[in-house]
């Protein structure tokens, strides 16, 4: 028989479980080099970006003082000879944390920084992807204009107008992310010549006519920085011409690969909010006890983690097929649409988790479901994904 001291004695609680958002340890496919810097990344992230993010946040302000310990990291030319698997968890281990920060990082090194390495000659490689790499210069894409957004494919309405060795562009581009403050812009605009879709380098601070405003009181991604640029006989030689981008179709090559950026981030959010929640579920007490001890908040948290493992699951396999460079834009667009639907259930589950504390950003939650309606949209909205999915498994197109 236990003595009556045993019996009367409380019984021992085990530490609870940390929030782990990777259940599958999906990172376990990666290499140890590959683990080194994700690590390294996920340090960045947690000891310098975690603590400001949400004041600059609030003050819909850009933190320029993590620019020059992101350099440290040397991760600014991540791209080339890094498997697309090791690209996708590094985005997502960012916006684990922040996706305003994210955006701004895949901004310059995959749509600013992919459109040259994809489009441009060797010349242009050589004179702007170091630099650009070295996070000495930085980049940004313009693509969306006031009136143009999922319609750029045929309905541009910036022109470049040949004169000589000199192109000149005239028009708007709006949300250009990192534009009121980045050296370099890859600015899309319509050839009157042809009619086609062409390429070009900026240099934001040297070229006449060449000007951004800073677009305010928006909701979502309130750290990056985004620009209404407007271009008045732009003048811009031809040697910034992109080279090799001579119909929207190149422009739409570098888009597949950044869609796909979208997705992880889109994962990444989701993360971020489930660890947030559940944190927060563990710790608050109601009725005399952790809410995470009710049933009905257990279901909430099993539904955001399978939300959460399902868009690991179908990241991971879409960077295989990336790294096999067979990826097709149905690929991408499936991921985007995918992973962005269901990070707006997850971040809504985390919010509601959090009960009122959940509008605020104080315990990031609020904070990560305002930003994740941006990801939703940008990129290439649900609906067009759906259709380009739609098309290809069809055989019909429902595009207008």
């Amino acid at each position: 028989m236990p003595s009556t001291n045993l019996m009367n004695q409380a019984p021992e609680h085990k530490p609870l479980p940390a929030p782990n958002s990777d259940f599958y340890n999906i990172v376990e496919i990666l290499s140890a080099d590959e683990r080194a810097i994700l690590e390294k990344v996920h340090t960045f992230m947690q000891t310098r970006v975690a603590p400001i993010i949400n004041k600059y946040w609030v003050e819909d302000a850009f933190p320029f003082e993590l620019i020059e310990p992101l350099k440290e990291l040397d991760i600014g030319g991540i791209g080339e000879g890094y498997s697309y698997k090791l690209r996708g968890m590094l985005i997502m281990e960012m916006c684990r944390v922040d996706p305003s920060f994210a955006t701004f990082y895949g901004v310059h090194t995959g749509l600013s920084m992919g459109s040259i390495a994809v489009l441009g000659s060797e010349e242009q490689k050589q004179k702007w992807l170091p630099t650009m790499a070295r996070l000495e210069k930085i980049g940004c894409f313009g693509l969306t204009e006031p009136l143009v957004g999922s319609g750029t494919g045929g309905g541009l309405t910036t022109t470049a107008k040949r004169e000589g060795d000199t192109w000149v562009l005239n028009g708007q581009k709006k949300w250009i992310g990192n534009a009121p403050w980045c050296d370099i812009s890859v600015i899309w605009a319509r050839d009157v010549a042809d009619n086609q879709v062409k390429g070009f380098i900026v240099e934001n601070k040297t070229t006449p006519g060449f000007s951004v405003e800073k677009i305010e009181n928006k909701m979502a991604l309130k750290v990056v920085q985004n620009g209404l640029i407007t271009m008045q006989d732009c003048r811009v030689p031809e040697a910034n011409r992109l080279q090799n981008a001579n119909s929207f179709r190149d422009t739409a090559h570098v888009l597949r690969l950044t869609r796909s950026g979208v997705g992880w981030m889109a994962t990444g959010v989701q993360m971020g909010a489930y660890e947030a929640a559940l944190k927060y579920a563990q710790e608050r007490l109601q009725f005399g006890k952790p809410i995470a001890s009710f049933q009905l908040i257990q279901e909430l948290i099993a539904k955001m983690l399978a939300n959460v493992t399902a868009c690991q699951s179908m990241m991971l396999r879409l960077a295989q097929i990336e790294d096999e460079d067979k990826l097709l834009d149905q690929h991408a667009s499936l991921a985007k649409a995918f992973t962005t639907a269901r990070m707006r259930e997850t971040v809504a589950w985390a919010r509601e988790i959090c009960g009122a504390n959940g509008i605020i950003v104080d315990n990031n939650v609020g904070r990560l479901f305002a930003d994740a309606e941006a990801l939703y949209s940008y990129e290439g909205t649900f609906q067009m994904q759906s259709l380009i999915v739609g098309k290809a498994v069809s055989g019909f197109s429902a595009f207008v």
